[in-house]
């Protein structure tokens, strides 16, 4: 296993005045990270420019949440979403992440930026975190990973319309 892929179960944490921002050209490959991002990843700039943003992807974090944050993106919108994220050393960190396209001057997405602050902690503890466990059990419980993303993907839809919102509405109601 290597050092990126270990998992310590350590959660650190940044300043709640400071702002993580990341920038990426429309496949995902980061072209831009502030000193935050690399203080609180404990990436150097050298090692995450020009690699996929997923570097720093926390395997508990569910796929489906991605594959919502993916599909509002590249239909021209952007996307609040809470995102744990993996160190290299392999801590975690919670963020409230604002992930918006870029566009050129025709309106054709450029690329996309990230700007994450930390999230209030009680809605983390009572709703996400829960939420998240549960997503990504249904994830791993199926025959196969394709299989695992429609069947959480299916399950966050059934929540939130139990609930009677989207995605959206949901995360800024917590």
């Amino acid at each position: 296993m290597s050092m990126s892929d270990q998992i310590t179960g350590v959660e650190v944490f940044f300043d709640k005045d400071e702002v993580i921002v990341s920038k990426t050209c429309p496949k995902g490959t980061i072209t831009y990270a502030n000193r935050t991002f690399l203080t609180v990843s404990e990436y150097s700039e050298d090692e995450v420019i020009g690699k996929p943003h997923n570097l720093i992807r926390h395997p508990d974090m569910p796929r489906c949440i991605f594959k919502l944050l993916w599909e509002r993106l590249l239909g021209g919108g952007g996307i609040f979403a809470y995102v744990v994220n993996r160190t290299k050393r392999g801590d975690h960190y919670w963020v409230l992440a604002h992930v918006t396209p870029s566009f050129d001057a025709e309106h054709r997405i450029v690329g996309f930026h990230s700007s994450r602050r930390v999230p209030d902690r009680a809605p983390l503890d009572d709703a996400i975190i829960p939420l998240y466990r549960t997503l990504s059990q249904t994830e791993r419980q199926a025959a196969d990973p394709k299989a695992g993303l429609q069947a959480s993907s299916d399950l966050l839809q059934a929540i939130l319309q139990d609930k009677g919102v989207g995605y959206d509405q949901f995360v800024v109601s917590l």
